[in-house]
């Protein structure tokens, strides 16, 4: 990432040092996945369509331990291994948003929640901001080479309430509660870079 582009990164430190952790995403632009995965202090596992795993993409995505997932259904693998990723005391990357859009996190999924509540792993909210502002002129899914884009890691915050319920209310709530933060967190990752 570092020398195709300028990654500004912001509060790396905030991601937990060990154990498990949910980085949690913006998705607007190809280009987010790998800039987390290319400036995250530590190894992510991302959950990613299983459409991405062809030719030479896939080979990466299988080497670098991503997780494909069929978006289609209930997809037992995927869950069990991202579930494997966190009680290993690895860290799970997720675009709660499920696919690419505004990036507003206002469409937010249940997954995200139930990750985290089932896991207890804490989750950092992360801004990727400037991927899709211009596009480049060789490639044209991908902003111009050498352009900056800013990632910004928050404060890692429990997706609980405290009371351990995992139910299907429990999933509700921490859903609600995990928009309202990471639209926060969004909202000063603009404020930080002025984008």
């Amino acid at each position: 990432m570092y020398g195709l582009w300028r990654p500004r990164v912001l509060g790396a430190w905030r991601v937990p040092a060990s154990g498990p952790v949910i980085l949690a995403a913006n998705h607007t632009h190809n280009l987010d996945g790998p800039m987390i995965i290319g400036t995250s202090p530590r190894p992510v596992h991302f959950l990613v369509k299983k459409e991405a795993f062809v030719g030479p993409l896939g080979r990466f995505m299988t080497a670098t331990g991503q997780l494909g997932v069929d978006r289609a259904t209930a997809d037992r693998t995927a869950i069990t291994g991202a579930l494997d990723v966190l009680a290993s005391g690895g860290v799970l990357g997720i675009f709660p948003e499920g696919t690419r859009g505004d990036g507003d996190f206002a469409s937010l999924r249940a997954g995200l929640a139930y990750f985290a509540l089932r896991s207890g792993a804490p989750i950092v909210p992360v801004a990727v901001l400037g991927g899709g502002e211009r596009r480049g002129r060789l490639t044209k899914a991908l902003p111009p080479l050498r352009s900056r884009v800013d990632v910004v890691f928050g404060d890692a915050f429990d997706a609980g309430d405290g009371s351990g319920r995992r139910t299907r209310g429990a999933l509700d709530d921490a859903t609600v509660r995990i928009r309202k933060r990471l639209t926060a967190h969004l909202e000063n990752a603009r404020r930080l870079t002025g984008r």
